[in-house]
């Protein structure tokens, strides 16, 4: 397979990662870089090769170019998908673009029309889709397995010390700096279970709100920063903790750590927590994101799902159950267990999916298999190693905009088809 050519938008954790996992595949090559952070851009220009006439400041200095490259990671912050992807579309370029699509639902429809205008390959970053696990409980749905599908329960757990890092403390705290937290985080969510059903619900509603993470919640005595609280010691979410906690760790040091400082020292860390957001007391922060929600779904021919994200839980894998006609499937990231209404017989599935659930991890193997489909799908220009398009990521992005408007307003919203 002839290898593929990337310009990569956005040198962050999230491109940095789709990079790497193209050059690991043997088959893609990063030959231009476009980055706003000069210290990012250089790096990734040396870990990549690239020359320095093709490391760009900005996505529009790419694209102010001829094609350069087969293909573009964009991977810059959410609210600044909409320009480099059209952009780079009407140019010619395939694009993996990371997941959200966008913040807003026009500028999502007009990511899906560029790149079906451009007759141009488009692949939303929906990683779970691509894990070994995911693909074994999809074949086992959709043989059957439990008969006709009849409800779903499914529970994202966020993880405490993740909720404080990335929605509470990070980038992701702010729906009007970046966008609502099911959106962020769980869009992935609302698109694994849309995949698995095999189509869209009809009507959706949901609860949610900023439950703990307010100022009244914080405990007597606390101080603004984490390094200078009488109280650290005992607080769940000590930043002291958890950063410090990652020195001398090389999954660690580069996610959750790498996005707070660049200094991998107890000195390094500290100064950072002292003078940068990630230091901040978790009471005393300026988020306003949910920390908890549920979603309840209904699909037209009946069948419902209820889904909950939650911050006040250990970072993990998903864990989901599947309730049919015929049997009853429950799955945890890497095995399935499946009980046969029929016979009575359980069993166990296991999907050999080794790698954990986080950023850090690759998101169970869904990271990697997602670049590589991607990959081929540009080489050979036939699309069907992709498990969705443009049309089908839009589709399920209206879902998460349905149900947040059904929080907000207390209603049950029908999803636009």
């Amino acid at each position: 397979m002839p290898r593929v050519t990337l310009a990569l938008v956005g040198a962050g954790l999230r491109g940095l990662t789709y990079a790497r996992h193209a050059l690991a595949a043997g088959t893609g090559e990063v030959v231009a870089v476009a980055e706003p952070d000069p210290a990012r851009r250089a790096a990734a220009g040396r870990e990549f090769g690239v020359p320095a006439e093709r490391l760009y400041a900005g996505w529009e200095e790419l694209a102010g170019r001829e094609r350069l490259a087969d293909a573009a990671v964009v991977a810059t912050q959410d609210r600044l998908h909409t320009a480099p992807a059209v952009r780079l579309a009407g140019l010619g370029y395939h694009l993996l673009l990371e997941k959200p699509m966008a913040t807003e639902e026009r500028e999502a429809a007009a990511i899906a029309e560029a790149a079906e205008r451009a007759g141009i390959t488009l692949a939303v970053c929906h990683v779970l889709r691509y894990t070994p696990y995911t693909r074994a409980l999809k074949s086992l749905l959709d043989g059957g397995g439990i008969g006709r599908l009849v409800s779903v329960e499914h529970l994202e757990p966020v993880g405490w010390w993740h909720q404080a890092h990335s929605f509470v403390r990070g980038n992701w705290r702010r729906a009007d700096t970046s966008a609502p937290m099911l959106l962020t985080k769980a869009c992935h969510d609302v698109d694994w279970l849309v995949h698995l059903v095999g189509s869209v619900p009809r009507r959706v509603s949901s609860f949610g709100s900023l439950t703990h993470f307010r100022a009244e919640e914080a405990p007597a005595g606390a101080a603004a920063r984490c390094p200078d609280c009488p109280v650290e010691s005992d607080c769940p979410y000590s930043a002291k903790r958890l950063y410090l906690g990652c020195l001398g760790d090389a999954e660690a040091e580069f996610w959750p750590l790498s996005a707070v400082t660049d200094t991998f020292t107890e000195e390094g860390v500290l100064r950072a927590l002292r003078d940068g957001p990630y230091g901040r007391c978790v009471y005393a922060c300026d988020n306003d994101v949910v920390d908890h929600q549920v979603v309840a779904m209904e699909f037209a021919d009946g069948a419902t799902c209820s889904f909950t994200m939650s911050a006040f839980t250990p970072m993990g894998h998903r864990r989901t159950r599947l309730h049919g006609t015929h049997g009853f499937a429950e799955g945890d990231g890497t095995s399935i267990r499946l009980v046969d209404f029929r016979t009575g017989d359980e069993s166990v599935v296991d999907t050999a999916a080794g790698a954990g659930a986080s950023a850090a991890d690759g998101h169970g193997g869904g990271d990697e298999a997602l670049v590589e489909a991607f990959l081929n799908a540009v080489a050979t220009g036939d699309a069907s190693a992709l498990a969705s398009d443009g049309a089908a990521s839009l589709a399920t992005h209206r879902v998460v905009w349905a149900a947040e408007l059904a929080r907000r307003t207390g209603e049950v919203v029908t999803v636009d088809a």
